[in-house]
């Protein structure tokens, strides 16, 4: 099994950095741009997946790291719910919010999983630390 020592080695957040550029990506251009709100809270949802599964894994603790981890999950059902918005409104094209609903639904299963391991290893007595990383990464 891999070994998870920084927060940049974990699924959840390569996931949630490759859905932060494909937010910004299409809040960057056309009339999808000039509606700051929109634009806006799009970024801050994507950005909350990325920042708080680091966030989590920094805090060395499981009961943190799960925490931040629904924190993810949480971010990822926001963006998604805005996607549909944006659908709606016709900022973006149906593949492209197909596109993105699916990363973002990535980033749930993952942030999900995650959950639940943390939660078998702490029932084993297992922690995961800075000091003493993740020895599986659930994909």
């Amino acid at each position: 099994m891999a070994t998870i020592e920084r927060f940049e080695d974990m699924a959840v957040w390569q996931d949630s950095r490759h859905l932060v550029r494909e937010v910004y990506a299409i809040t960057g251009r056309g009339a999808r741009s000039r509606d700051f709100e929109m634009r806006d809270q799009l970024r801050r949802a994507a950005l909350s997946t990325m920042t708080n599964s680091a966030e989590g894994f920094e805090r060395g603790t499981n009961p943190d790291f799960v925490r931040f981890l629904n924190i993810v999950r949480g971010s990822a059902g926001e963006v998604r719910s805005l996607l549909y918005a944006a659908l709606d409104q016709g900022f973006i094209e149906e593949t492209t919010f197909n596109r993105l609903k699916e990363q973002t639904e990535l980033v749930s299963r993952r942030s999900a999983k995650l959950v639940h391991y943390l939660a078998s290893t702490s029932a084993a007595g297992c922690r995961a630390t800075r000091n003493r990383p993740l020895t599986a990464q659930p994909r």
